[in-house]
């Protein structure tokens, strides 16, 4: 029996280029995505070049109770998750002060609590059967808050922290973790959370680019990766400064992440 892969926000980027790596290799997949004909497109190219047997569950990940029904879906099908990738994720582009608060609780539902969720439903059956694979959708914002980007970086914060900290739980048990932390990535999640022009995605990888390197790193139980070596020194150059940050008057630091989230002067919002 093929092993199968069930992967969130499948429906384009690194999450679409994640299916096709997946179906390549032999598994079978489980796509979930709010997008029905972009999920149906992506599942019959799989179908005939991979003869991959794929299902298709449009879900809102935004919704509280999205998790347990995705699961209930795939345990109806019989289907034991093999692979599970936290793909999907959300973005508020904004000062916090006046952003959408709506906006704000459907991120931290589907960066962190529908994640969280599917995780727990999942982990228990790989368990049993004594291996499986997790791969989480951190982000470079990860490793340093971000203004004008500053629930989305927490929430990659809590991603990163939980993901790291459970490979260590799980580390002796055939079931490994893999938190994968881009930078910025040539993808829809640009145009989707209005973020055209801004200065950090000047510069960006392609989502292929991303996948393949992430999907190799899962296949070898690495706890982290960080694709591409300019992303590496970022974050390295955030982890050196962290210990002086403290010691920088607070109008330095959200000037250095105001004019890197922005597009033109500071879009910080002033008291």
């Amino acid at each position: 029996m093929k092993p199968t892969a069930l992967i969130t926000g499948a429906s384009s980027g690194i999450g679409l280029e994640l299916a096709r790596l997946f179906a390549r290799d032999g598994y079978d997949l489980v796509l979930v995505a709010r997008n029905q004909a972009a999920l149906e497109r992506l599942a019959g190219e799989l179908r005939a070049q991979h003869q991959a047997q794929v299902t298709v569950l449009v879900q809102d990940l935004a919704l509280p109770g999205a998790a347990e029904s995705v699961f209930r879906q795939v345990q109806a099908r019989a289907l034991a998750v093999d692979v599970l990738v936290n793909n999907a994720g959300t973005q508020v582009y904004s000062p916090f002060a006046p952003s959408d608060l709506a906006q704000t609780l459907a991120l931290l539902q589907v960066n962190i609590s529908t994640l969280v969720h599917l995780t727990h439903l999942c982990l228990p059956g790989m368990l049993q059967r004594g291996h499986g694979r997790i791969l989480n959708l951190g982000s470079i914002g990860s490793f340093v808050p971000g203004p004008l980007n500053s629930v989305y970086c927490a929430s990659k914060a809590f991603v990163l922290s939980f993901s790291e900290a459970i490979a260590a739980e799980l580390s002796h048990s055939g079931v490994s973790v893999t938190a994968l932390c881009p930078g910025p990535t040539d993808t829809a999640f640009v145009t989707r959370h209005s973020m055209q022009g801004v200065r950090l995605f000047r510069h960006t990888m392609s989502p292929q680019r991303v996948a393949q390197i992430g999907y190799r790193a899962l296949q070898a139980g690495r706890p982290l990766v960080i694709p591409g070596l300019g992303n590496q020194l970022e974050v390295l150059f955030f982890q050196l400064a962290a210990p002086f940050v403290g010691l920088l008057p607070p109008k330095v630091f959200m000037a250095i992440g105001g004019w890197v989230m922005g597009r033109g002067k500071s879009n910080l919002s002033r008291p």
